[in-house]
């Protein structure tokens, strides 16, 4: 699939997000947050759900967590129009509080979908709900900037877990781990970073700590 071909079926999602009604809250939006980004991106970024000012002009991460996302970016030379950038939920759920199961279950095919289609070279989590789903025993205090190889939709993917950007902004030690955290994404671009991945998740099951040490 080209670029373009990626383009129109990303434009046909967010079209059918602007008008779905599969959980309740999109009657408390003000607008869908499909998502946005390159449709080559070799890396998503994945977050949460939209906030106040996400809801009001349907961009994700555009209010004080994106400004540092911005900035994130720029630390590694990435430009944010190279990347794609989404939600586990594309409305916002009313004050800003955590999505529920049945609604991150009932948005699940835009996401899957948009991960199908650019099929990025790195996915990142930001937060523990976009974390557990592709790391659901996982503990984001524990296993944070640690990268593994992860099979969905028969593809597989280097996923990162990491910090919420919000919660980096209310705590100065959040804030030091995730830079730490993206520091780290320019090597992980590289092709030969693949089979140090790799060799790290074929070692032994013992002790648990070693399977969740992927590059340390």
């Amino acid at each position: 699939m080209n670029e373009d071909e990626k383009q129109k079926e990303l434009e046909e999602i967010a079209g059918q997000v602007n008008e779905c009604q599969r959980c309740p809250l999109y009657r408390g939006a003000n607008r869908a947050v499909p998502g946005e980004g390159s449709p080559d991106a070799k890396i998503m970024f994945i977050g949460e759900g939209p906030g106040y000012w996400e809801d009001q002009r349907g961009i994700p991460f555009c209010g004080a967590a994106g400004a540092l996302l911005d900035k994130l970016l720029q630390s590694i030379k990435v430009e944010r129009k190279s990347v794609f950038i989404g939600n586990v939920v594309k409305h916002r759920p009313p004050g800003n509080r955590d999505p529920l199961p049945e609604e991150i279950a009932a948005c699940s095919e835009w996401l899957d979908r948009q991960i199908g289609i650019i099929q990025p070279k790195i996915i990142v989590t930001l937060g523990r709900f976009s974390m557990a789903k592709f790391i659901p025993e996982g503990k984001i205090s524990q296993i944070h900037g640690q990268p593994r190889f992860i099979e969905f939709e028969g593809e597989k993917y280097i996923v990162i877990p990491m910090f919420h950007p919000a919660a980096a902004l209310r705590s100065l030690e959040i804030m030091g781990k995730i830079k730490e955290d993206f520091s780290k994404i320019p090597e992980l671009l590289k092709e030969n970073k693949d089979q140090d991945i790799m060799r790290a998740q074929e070692r032994p099951e013992s002790p648990k700590e070693e399977q969740l040490s992927l590059l340390q």
